[in-house]
Formats: structure tokens, C-alpha cells, sequence
């Protein structure tokens, strides 16, 4: 006697499922990161103003025989503005000297390529 129900019935035949992955109904659009951008945006311009609500405090600031006040708020929001803007104003510098760079690599690349138009 065996523990195992009797051989007679085979067991049913192994189905493998093959899972393709589906694509999203809707796809990435430039009309979507405009929108994920301006809400980030406008988060952003919230935390800023709330900050600024806070800062009220006046401060004194000088600069080369100039002196005025300003809320602390403020003053500190005019820095990163600055400061931002100074990196953008390297960066595109920086982009225009590369793109400079990479035409004159590509003139000098189809130069090269391109035979010379000679006449005997």
C-alpha cells in the first residue's frame, strides 16, 4: 500500500503564462512636466512667502557708502535671486563657449570628410 493516490490520473499539464508588460494609457507628455513643474512652482512661491511673512524683522545693510534697511525677509530672498542668477548667467556662458567648441570640431570634422573640389 502507498501513500500516493493511485498513478492512473496524471497530474494536469503545467501552463506557463507568459506576462507582457503593458504600456500606460497615456504617456509622457510635455504638457504634464509643464504642469508637475508650475505645481512644484507654486509650492515653492508659498514656502517662499510664508518665510517672508515671517522675516519681518528690518535690517540694516550697507554697500559701498550706501546704507538702507530692509525686512530680513526679503534681503535674504534679493541674495538667492542674485545668486541664482549669477549661475545662470555662468551656466549660459559656459554652454555658448561649448557650442562654439563643437562647431568649429564639426566644421574641422566635415572638412576632413569632404573631398576637395579641384579642377586639373
Amino acid at each position: 500500500m502507498s501513500s500516493h493516490p493511485s498513478d492512473s490520473t496524471s497530474p494536469a499539464p503545467e501552463t506557463h503564462v507568459v506576462v507582457t508588460p503593458v504600456e500606460p494609457a497615456v504617456k509622457f507628455t510635455r504638457a504634464g512636466a509643464l504642469w508637475s513643474a508650475l505645481t512644484v512652482g507654486f509650492l515653492t512661491l508659498i514656502l517662499l512667502l510664508i518665510f517672508i511673512a515671517q522675516n519681518t524683522a528690518s535690517a540694516s545693510f550697507a554697500f559701498f557708502g550706501w546704507h538702507w534697511t530692509l525686512p530680513l525677509g526679503v534681503a535674504i530672498l534679493l541674495a538667492a535671486v542674485a545668486g541664482g542668477l549669477l549661475t545662470v548667467a555662468v551656466g549660459t556662458a559656459r554652454m555658448l563657449q561649448l557650442r562654439r567648441t563643437a562647431k568649429k570640431h564639426f566644421a574641422a570634422a566635415t572638412a576632413i570628410q569632404t573631398p576637395s573640389t579641384e579642377t586639373l
